[in-house]
Formats: structure tokens, sequence, C-alpha cells
């Protein structure tokens, strides 16, 4: 059993919760918690740490009897953990990777998530989760939206950052060109817009774009988007959250391709 806050193991899984470049170094991340361990594939797992009292648990005891497992004092697992009440289990696991034309050719009726300076891991996460209820094809994300293995990001999806594939671009601004050319739609989520969200059709190869929680997208963004789209509001209210904003247009996506 690890006893120590010197141990290499405590040390290196400490490293990889607060450095994003130790993570993307080591093509891994941290998952913690009991469902979204239990949603991991096999082959995804390198080292699973359990806490001592955690260990002993029915749930524990299936884990010890599955798995290569570390076991560690609580005090200590305390530490390695990334939240204030720990569940007792804790993974190292190898980064998922896809790319552009994976994504964007695993339907040959797309509807996509493009995603410009998102900052908040917890906006971030939720249209993660909410996207594979909608039924999105994939995520495009700039490079400078928070790291989607950040620890607030991983435990807001619930899971869903296993199953829905997601990539990082260095221009956005490329991609919605390279979209334009496949006959895929872009539709800016703008407050400039004249028409509701509701009236466009989502049917075919479409693509939805949210900017910055503070700021919007971008205008260079904006003017290279085939339509803008809004959200109606009544009463004071200006916008609407960007996690929300997305997770109506692509329910909206998924209502109009159900019926």
């Amino acid at each position: 059993m690890i006893t120590s806050l010197s141990n290499s193991k405590v040390k290196h899984v400490i490293a990889l919760q607060k450095k994003a470049k130790k993570r993307n170094e080591e093509g891994v991340f941290i998952v913690e918690g009991i469902k979204m361990f239990l949603e991991l594939k096999k082959e995804m797992i390198q080292e699973v740490y359990l806490s001592e009292s955690f260990s002993s648990a029915k749930e524990g005891n299936y884990i010890v009897n599955n798995y290569q497992v570390e076991i560690v004092k609580d005090s200590i697992f305390q530490e390695m953990s990334d939240t204030k009440t720990p569940q007792g289990v804790l993974a190292v696991v190898k980064q998922m990777s896809y790319t552009l034309e994976e994504i964007v050719q695993k339907d040959s009726n797309p509807m996509l998530l493009l995603l410009e300076h998102i900052q908040d891991p917890g906006n971030l996460g939720t249209m993660i989760r909410a996207g594979e209820g909608a039924g999105v094809t994939g995520i495009i994300m700039s490079k400078d939206t928070v790291d989607i293995y950040n620890q607030k990001v991983i435990r807001s999806t619930m899971g869903s950052v296993y199953r829905v594939p997601f990539v990082y671009v260095n221009d956005l601004k490329d991609i919605v060109n390279k979209l334009k050319t496949m006959g895929i739609t872009t539709y800016a989520a703008h407050l400039l817009a004249n028409e509701s969200y509701d009236k466009k059709d989502y049917k075919k190869g479409c693509a939805f774009c949210i900017g910055n929680e503070a700021n919007g997208l971008s205008k260079e963004l904006s003017d290279l988007s085939d339509e803008y789209i809004k959200i109606p509001m009544l009463g004071q209210v200006e916008s609407l959250n960007a996690a929300m904003a997305a997770t109506i247009l692509m329910y909206e996506g998924a209502r109009q391709r159900r019926n």
C-alpha cells in the first residue's frame, strides 16, 4: 500500500492533475469516480488507484478482482484527487485521438458543434454531454478553448467525453471554409441575427458556431458563417449561457432530424 506523498507514483498523478502540458506530453489524463471509471474501455486504462477504505467496499472489491490496482492510504489519496470528497477510485487513462476527417466523414449528413475560445470547463463539459444526447457527429474547437482533459470538464461530461469525437484546430476560419466545400452549412449564434434559430432547416449537414462566454463569436468567424441565427429573448435578458445556447440549437437539429 502507498502511504507517502513522496512516492513517485503519487507525485506523477498530482503533476498530471495540475499540468495540461504534462498530460499532453504523455498522452494521458485522469479519471475519477466509480461511474466514470466503469465506463472506460479496459484498453484505455494505464494505472488504477484505490483508496484504502474504498478497496474493501463492494465496488472496490470488484475493481481489485478485475484490474491491476495500487491501494493508497486515504489521506494520500485525498492529495491525489482533484475533488474535496473523492469517491475512492482514480485512473490514469490514454487520451482519445480523432482527426477532422474522421469527424466530418463519420456521417454523410453531419451535425457539428464549432466552439471558439470557450473558457469555462463546466460549459465545455455540458456541451459535450448535451452533444451526445442530441446526436452530434463531433465537436471542433479552437486551440485556445479550455483543455478538454481538465478534471472539471471530464466530470461534467458524465462519460460523454468517451463517446463524442472532438478535435482542436489552429484556425476555425479554415475549417468553416472547408465545410463550405463539403456542402455543410455553418450557423453563427449571433445577437445581430434577424431570424430565429427554429426557422432554419438543419436536416442536411450543418455546424453550429458558438463563441466565447464574454465576447461571443469573433467578427471574422461570424462573417464567414453562412447564416446568422438567434434565440429569441423575452424580458430584459440579452443572451444565454454558451452551453445553454448550444444545447438549444443542437436539440432543435435533433428534433428536426427525428421528425
